[in-house]
């Protein structure tokens, strides 16, 4: 009986990329961060800073920031968190040379702007979700975080 070959790998728009693809294909471009989802199964590929790469594969409905969350500390009950709504990098300030648009201990107004998350050269202005006092900052300024990570503590004027 003669040995069965194999299929050949399907090409182009329909075939899903290898993982070894796909992190060649980070390293060539320079790219921070790449996900893909194809058929109900995702795969993001993240570098870490020192040139390594990471693979961080996850089930259809894995929360995407799930060890950033796990971090946070527990929010009391009638505390507002302001959470990341995208993926990007968190800035305090609207400019290197500017002062921040909060502090911790400062009042804010509901849809004050808190900060900027930069996602994909945008800067994208964070608001306030409710008026109060900000309890704590929960990032460091120039830090990427991710979708639905908690980025404020805001204690709501009763």
């Amino acid at each position: 009986m003669a040995p069965r070959k194999s299929a050949p790998k399907p090409t182009g728009a329909g075939a899903a990329p290898t993982l070894s693809e796909l992190v060649e294909l980070a390293v060539k471009h320079d790219l921070a961060e790449l996900e893909v989802e194809q058929g109900g199964a995702r795969i993001r590929v993240v570098r870490e800073r020192a040139g390594g790469v990471v693979a961080v594969p996850r089930a259809e409905g894995a929360p995407a920031a799930g060890a950033a969350l796990a971090s946070e500390p527990a929010v009391a009950a009638h505390l507002v968190r302001v959470d990341a709504p995208m993926v990007g990098t968190f800035y305090r300030a609207p400019g290197p040379d500017a002062s921040p648009f909060v502090q911790e201990g400062d009042t804010v107004k509901e849809g004050q702007v808190l900060c900027i998350i930069e996602a994909m050269k945008l800067m994208n202005e964070i608001e306030s979700k409710a008026s109060g006092r900000i309890v704590k900052i929960l990032v460091e300024n120039a830090q990427p975080v991710e979708f639905g990570q908690g980025l404020f503590l805001v204690e709501p004027r009763t």
